[in-house]
């Protein structure tokens, strides 16, 4: 196992250093492809080439936010091209690298904050889908909700509207509040994370509502049974409350585990999906 483990981590480094191909990388370390395939995900939570993607992605992040120029970034990132690190492929930048590289400037954001079953909700969305969803259950102040938006695009062009007085935002929050209030509907996301964290939160959004997971069944599902810290770390850094249902993951042991909007919503979103399957049945 030790062994394994070496080889493992041989590949890892070597991805840091070179941009190797599946049959490059398993030759290096002495396993098969297909076998290297799957150990690597199990151990790291990604595919040999998701890794390299997201350092590449990283290297790249890094170097627009230290104002490097575009082309230099790029190129000393390992990417062939502009549009190879925002079409295609399993980690997107999810913007032009200029946009990025300003702090999400040109980025449009609109967003409002409206009261729901569960208190005061910030409610954002690009024009690909709701991006974030904060809660808090008392009033609470506008400004910190906003600060949070503020977090990831800091230059992005932020417009407050008032719900219910802007045609695209308008139904989004109306289906955001009907979700909050435990209705059924249909919610367009706008998922901002690593590939990983991706397919955590596709995964959370199939768990049925008053059915729960815990955090290896989670991760056993992705087909990465060694990944259940990594499962538990993107439920954390998940931004859209109750519809990226990340509070039905739970501790092996039936515990909640931790939540990002504090335990006593977990355990009152719990209990009200658990009460309202049992009406359906």
């Amino acid at each position: 196992m030790d062994k394994i483990n070496d080889k493992l981590e041989r590949a890892r480094k070597l991805l840091e250093g070179d941009d190797l191909s599946l049959a490059e990388l398993a030759g290096a370390v002495g396993l098969s492809a297909s076998h290297l395939q799957r150990r690597f995900r199990a151990q790291f939570g990604l595919s040999p080439a998701e890794y390299s993607a997201q350092r590449k992605l990283e290297l790249l992040k890094a170097a627009l936010r230290e104002g490097d120029d575009i082309s230099g970034a790029l190129y000393d990132a390992g990417y062939g091209s502009p549009s190879r690190v925002y079409e295609g492929g399993a980690v997107k930048l999810g913007m032009t690298p200029a946009r990025y590289r300003a702090g999400g400037a040109g980025e449009a954001i609109r967003w409002s904050v409206i009261d729901t079953a569960l208190g005061r909700a910030l409610v954002a969305a690009t024009e690909r889908g709701i991006c974030m969803v904060e809660v808090v259950a008392s009033s609470g102040e506008n400004a910190e909700l906003e600060a949070k938006l503020r977090t990831e695009f800091p230059n992005a062009n932020l417009e407050r509207v008032d719900a219910g007085r802007d045609e695209f935002l308008a139904p989004r929050v109306r289906a955001v509040a009907d979700a909050l209030a435990g209705k059924r509907t249909q919610v367009p996301v706008d998922l901002l994370g690593t590939a990983f964290q991706k397919r955590v939160w596709d995964a959370l959004m199939k768990i049925p509502a008053g059915q729960t997971r815990s955090y290896a069944e989670v991760a056993a599902g992705l087909g990465e049974p060694r990944a259940t810290r990594a499962v538990a770390s993107a439920c954390a850094h998940n931004r859209i409350a109750v519809i990226v249902p990340c509070h039905r993951v739970i501790r092996g042991d039936g515990s909640l585990g931790g939540y990002r909007w504090g335990l006593p919503l977990k355990d009152r979103l719990l209990q009200r999906e658990h009460a309202g399957r049992g009406n359906a049945a």
